[in-house]
């Protein structure tokens, strides 16, 4: 892996981690059920991409 490919993969990795920490934050913060339901899915997809962008190092 070169390193600019290196450094997107960091940067990807960063962005997928504040979007599931951002996820979770309004899941927790909401009181409609089913839009905090749709956040914890969201929070889900974010991780299985953060895990996949992790297994590329």
């Amino acid at each position: 892996m070169t390193s600019k490919e290196l450094l997107y993969v960091e940067d990807a990795l960063g962005h997928e981690n504040i979007m599931k920490s951002c996820s979770k934050k309004a899941s927790n913060q909401l009181t409609d059920a089913a839009l905090s339901q749709y956040m914890c899915e969201l929070e889900k997809k974010h991780t299985e991409i953060f895990d996949m962008f992790l297994n590329l190092l």
